[in-house]
């Protein structure tokens, strides 16, 4: 038996503020000497693809801080959504925190096996074209191996 340490993750979600847990604590395990692997399933398998568009809504997520308060009709007007990821893209970059692309390209050099479910690139008949390269394709069951022999389990 091994004393290295596991983290598993489930990532579920794909927008822009989901994105950056999984591939931040898979990042940080991995510098500190965990084996990591994250397993991405529906809306999170967007997180996989070579050409991430990810957006965050505040309709969603009511304990968003804003800058200044917006009631909730007009942030459902069109343009908002968009309007507001560019500010939070603009907040990260001016704060310093790296992009999506940046953390998950530390995942790939650190060795984090990124775990595609089959099932969902199947149900929503995605190209894995799309997907960057590394991406391995598996079953829950398949991550159920790994997760049940874990230190920590996480579903993000």
């Amino acid at each position: 038996m091994s004393d290295t340490k596991k983290l598993a993750i489930i990532a579920t979600k794909g927008s822009l503020d989901w994105g950056y847990p999984p591939f931040i604590l898979a990042s940080t395990a991995a510098a500190l000497g965990y084996e990591v692997e994250v397993f991405f399933t529906f809306y999170g398998l967007q997180l996989l693809k070579k050409k991430m568009d990810l957006q965050v809504s505040s309709l969603g997520n009511p304990g968003m801080p804003m800058p200044m308060p917006v009631p909730v009709l007009l942030q459902a007007l069109p343009g908002m959504q968009k309007m507001m990821t560019v500010m939070m893209k603009q907040k990260m970059k001016a704060k310093g925190v790296a992009s999506l692309e940046d953390l998950r390209d530390l995942c790939q050099e650190a060795e984090v096996r990124m775990i595609a479910c089959q099932m969902t690139v199947d149900l929503f008949e995605m190209d894995t074209a799309e997907f960057i390269d590394g991406v391995e394709y598996a079953g829950a069951a398949a991550f159920f191996e790994f997760a049940g022999e874990s230190d920590i389990c996480l579903f993000i």
